[in-house]
């Protein structure tokens, strides 16, 4: 490897350190002691697919897209829905975030391909974009749950804005068990 090469690698690594100090904004916003950073939030949904059984899915490009899908957000935080920056303008930040992303790696094969899944997972039109939605949404309400017992609030919030929106059935009864869980503690 060229020493540009490792260079560009280093710079991308220090961006990607970002997303380990960064916290997930929506638990900051809660009042959570100690919140996740993202790099957590997406360690686990990599973790998740990796437990999908569904042929009919391509299950390591779900983990790789699990693992991207919000790398530009060491770049442009963490924006939530109630930050007051329209999905058009959240989508823009992001997708520069993304050109910087690429450009810092020297727009390789490598980098084409982070920007590629990222790119399928916004769009959201294929059955692996599908799961790494659900996943998404998945993780959030499993570390809600957790942080309602560790932290001892209700989240309500979290459960009411992803009710009904799973479409696998296998991440369906994992949302139910979580359900089941919190429903056995009240």
């Amino acid at each position: 490897m060229s020493q540009s090469k490792a260079s560009s690698v280093i710079d991308f690594l220090s961006i990607v350190e970002r997303l380990k100090r960064t916290k997930r904004t929506g638990w900051i916003n809660s009042g959570i002691s100690g919140p996740e950073s993202i790099s957590d939030h997406m360690y686990r949904m990599g973790i998740m697919a990796m437990l999908i059984e569904d042929e009919s899915i391509d299950r390591t490009r779900c983990i790789k897209m699990a693992i991207v899908h919000d790398l530009a957000e060491a770049l442009v935080g963490d924006i939530t829905p109630f930050d007051g920056v329209s999905k058009t303008e959240k989508y823009a930040r992001e997708k520069q975030g993304m050109r910087d992303i690429v450009d810092t790696l020297g727009n390789s094969t490598v980098a084409q391909e982070i920007e590629a899944l990222w790119i399928e997972y916004e769009e959201d039109q294929t059955n692996e974009s599908h799961l790494v939605h659900d996943l998404d949404k998945c993780e959030m309400i499993q570390q809600a749950m957790e942080y309602e017992i560790s932290d001892k609030k209700q989240l309500d919030s979290f459960f009411s804005t992803t009710k009904g929106i799973f479409r696998h059935p296998q991440v369906q009864s994992w949302v139910d068990e979580i359900y089941r869980r919190r429903q056995a503690r009240d």
